[in-house]
């Protein structure tokens, strides 16, 4: 028996129906990922980070006077 057949398994991407390998995170054609687990972590916009800053800079402020 050969076991290659077993390493070039294919599905269809869930998105765009092209056919990427079983053990694809994301598809290679769409760019699409196809689990939701698989899909990395955003980062947080500057401007939140920023005004959590300035928000208890103001605190700090408030109480030291």
């Amino acid at each position: 028996m050969n076991d290659d057949d077993d390493d070039d398994a294919t599905m269809r991407c869930p998105y765009c129906q092209s056919e990427i390998y079983e053990d694809a995170v994301q598809c290679p054609r769409c760019r699409q990922y196809i689990s939701a687990e698989d899909v990395p972590a955003a980062a947080k916009p500057w401007w939140i980070i920023a005004g959590v800053l300035a928000a208890l800079f103001a605190v700090y402020c408030w109480v030291v006077r």
